[in-house]
């Protein structure tokens, strides 16, 4: 019996550090078998801040998901989010090669290069992913896999991920003084796309979004593949704050009323409910109705709510989202949000948590793992393919025809 294979995705948040580990069966299902977490105490809005700090966090969760799982982990898909990421479209046009006028695996690497090199980032960005969406055939587009096909002039719609060089190195130093290889930066939406988003989502046209503790990751998919990407620069943590000052309590106390007594509407708060706060200082704790806390936290959703509008705007793809808005993170856990997304966007919104997966299921049945689960379930399709050493190849016109292998040829 063929040996499984095993994957590791590792997520590095702005409030935890989360590692989850898959083995891919001979049949390709991805079993989960181990998950990690620890505090992440070196990253804000998603940028390393502290290279020993994060470094420590990485290795108490990648030792806990080791634990668990029985297996060591040597290499890891690392999740990349922050305010640096920035996106555009591009557009890459070539003549085909053969006189027969046959296209082939070297013409389509030739345009996603042309596309590539008519969006060059400025000298201190990195691309993080060149994603092929439709190829255009002497004028007929919404061809999916030119390869085998007739033309005499090939074009490639694409959609490209950047983020500063010197950010992106190091995130990848603390995984690798932690003892790992970073097999792939993998942006954070594109991952979580992975793990909550069905393929009619993606075509139809659904926007995710991923609020997490510093930050919230945007991303638009539409005809089946990423077009427009976001990270906002606000979070949980704001809704933590806003309670710690408007309650004048410690942090920790309002990160604690948060997850167990919030709720992102005040009108979900029944009339009479009270919650007990705890004062800065040793003053005794002060009982206050529920709805107090919720009328905290309902406007900063609003305003996160409002730039998510904004965003969708400036893609000009508001129009084709008729599978709405999907939200993971922790800031999901809420009761109501869903609800609040919903009558804020004026669409269909839903909490997603991770599927496509067997095994510990219960394990990382919670929004919180979306990210890193869809970062294991896109190592799996990678490994699928057939892997290639990144290190070997990079920037390589392979590595572009390697990630559009993956976006087209991809299972379920």
């Amino acid at each position: 019996m063929a040996k499984a294979r095993t994957v590791v995705g590792l997520d590095i948040g702005t409030t935890k550090v989360c590692a989850v580990v898959g083995e891919i069966d001979e049949d390709g299902e991805t079993h989960i078998v181990g998950v990690g977490t620890a505090p992440s105490r070196g990253v804000r809005k998603g940028v390393v801040v502290d290279l020993d700090s994060t470094t420590h966090a990485i290795e108490e969760a990648v030792e806990r998901a080791e634990r668990m799982a029985g297996t060591k982990i040597l290499s890891a898909f690392v999740a990349a989010s922050g305010e640096h990421i920035s996106s555009q479209n591009t557009r890459g046009v070539v003549a085909v090669a053969r006189g027969d006028r046959e296209i082939g695996d070297t013409d389509v690497a030739r345009v996603i290069e042309a596309a590539r090199v008519s969006a060059l980032p400025a000298q201190d960005r990195e691309i993080i992913h060149l994603l092929p969406r439709d190829f255009i055939i002497d004028g007929q587009d919404g061809v999916k896999n030119p390869v085998g096909m007739y033309g005499s002039r090939l074009e490639v719609e694409a959609h490209i991920v950047t983020g500063t060089s010197t950010l992106l190195a190091n995130l990848v130093k603390c995984v690798q003084r932690a003892g790992l290889e970073v097999e792939e930066l993998v942006l954070e939406p594109l991952a979580s796309s992975e793990a909550v988003l069905t393929p009619t989502e993606k075509d139809l046209g659904v926007i995710l979004a991923d609020i997490g503790g510093g930050t919230s990751s945007l991303g638009i998919f539409l005809g089946g593949g990423l077009c427009h990407t976001a990270v906002l620069p606000v979070g949980g943590n704001h809704l933590t704050n806003d309670i710690a000052v408007g309650l004048r309590t410690p942090m920790a106390e309002a990160e604690k009323l948060k997850l167990r007594h919030g709720a992102a509407m005040s009108a979900m708060a029944a009339e009479g409910e009270l919650i007990e706060v705890v004062n800065v200082g040793n003053a005794k704790p002060r009982i206050l109705p529920r709805r107090i806390l919720c009328e905290i936290i309902e406007p900063r959703l609003v305003e996160i709510f409002d730039l998510i509008k904004a965003q969708i705007k400036r893609s000009g793809y508001g129009a084709f989202l008729a599978g709405g808005i999907v939200l993971t993170g922790g800031t999901a856990l809420l009761e109501g949000i869903s609800e609040l997304a919903s009558r804020e966007l004026d669409m269909p919104a839903r909490v997603g948590v991770p599927g496509n997966v067997i095994g510990l299921i219960d394990a990382v049945n919670s929004p919180i793992y979306a990210t890193g689960v869809g970062l294991v379930l896109y190592g799996a399709r990678t490994q699928r393919i057939g892997r290639v050493s990144r290190t070997a190849i990079r920037g390589s016109v392979w590595v572009r025809l390697r990630n559009w292998l993956r976006e087209f040829f991809q299972v379920g």
